[in-house]
C-alpha cells in the first residue's frame, strides 16, 4: 500500500486499521486471503522518479519484490492500493508495470493536478518542474491501464474531485464518486470493498 503525503507505510497501516479490514474481508466477504505490504516512498516523493535520484517505482519493482519473493511470497502478480499522494502513485505504478503483472489497481482519492502550476501551488515538493509533470501524467498513460482492473473512489467534497471524475469518465474503472471529503472517515468507508476487489484478482492464474 501507498501512503499519502508525509506520511509512512507504517503510519498509514495503524491508521486505516488495514489489518482489521483485511482479516474482516476474508472473514465475511469470501475474499481469498492476500498480504498486504506497508512500504515508505518518502513524505513528498509523489511516487515517480525524481531529480534527486530517488525512484520509488524502482524501489518496489527492483528491490521490494524481490525481497518479498525471496521470504517465499508469490510476486509473478501483484496488486497496489494508494490514498491522496499514494493514490496517484497507484496509478502510475499500474501504467508503468501494466497487465499481466499488475492483476488489480486501487486509487482512493488520487491527488491528481489538473496543471504544473496547479500542483505547485499546492504542493511545490511533487513535481520537480513542468518536464516532470508532463512525464509522468497519468492520463498519458491511460492505454496501459485498459487491461488492468482498476477500482477508483473519491469523494464529492474533495478538492481533486474534479480531476478524478475525468480520470474515471476516461477509464471507466471500479468504484464511484461519493458522499465524503479527502480524509480519513471516507477512505476507511470505501476500504472493505476495496480490499475484497484487490483479493478477487491476485488469485493466481
Amino acid at each position: 500500500d501507498l501512503h499519502g503525503t508525509g506520511g509512512t507505510g507504517a503510519n498509514t497501516a495503524r491508521g486505516l486499521r488495514l489489518d482489521r479490514y483485511l482479516a474482516e474481508a476474508v472473514r465475511t466477504r469470501s475474499t481469498p486471503p492476500f498480504a498486504l505490504v506497508a512500504v515508505d516512498g518518502g513524505p513528498g516523493s509523489y511516487w515517480h522518479p525524481r531529480a534527486s535520484g530517488d525512484d520509488p517505482i524502482a524501489m518496489i519493482t527492483d528491490e521490494l519484490l524481490p525481497l518479498l519473493r525471496r521470504q517465499g511470497a508469490r510476486t509473478d502478480r501483484f496488486g497496489v492500493i494508494g490514498w491522496s499522494m499514494g493514490g496517484y502513485g497507484a496509478l502510475v505504478l499500474a501504467e508503468t508495470v501494466g497487465a499481466p503483472r499488475m492483476a488489480a489497481m486501487v486509487a482512493s482519492s488520487p491527488a491528481i493536478f489538473p496543471s504544473y502550476a496547479n500542483a505547485r501551488r499546492t504542493n511545490h515538493q511533487a513535481f520537480d518542474g513542468p518536464q516532470d509533470f508532463a512525464r509522468y501524467d497519468v492520463f498519458r498513460g491511460l492505454g496501459r491501464l485498459r487491461e488492468v482492473p482498476a477500482w477508483v473512489d473519491c469523494g464529492t467534497s474533495d478538492p481533486f474531485a474534479p480531476m478524478v471524475r475525468r480520470l474515471r469518465d476516461r477509464l471507466h474503472p471500479a468504484g464511484a464518486m461519493t458522499r465524503g471529503c479527502h480524509d480519513g472517515a471516507f477512505w476507511l468507508r470505501r476500504l472493505p470493498a476495496q480490499l475484497a476487489f484487490l483479493g478477487g484478482r491476485l488469485t493466481p492464474v
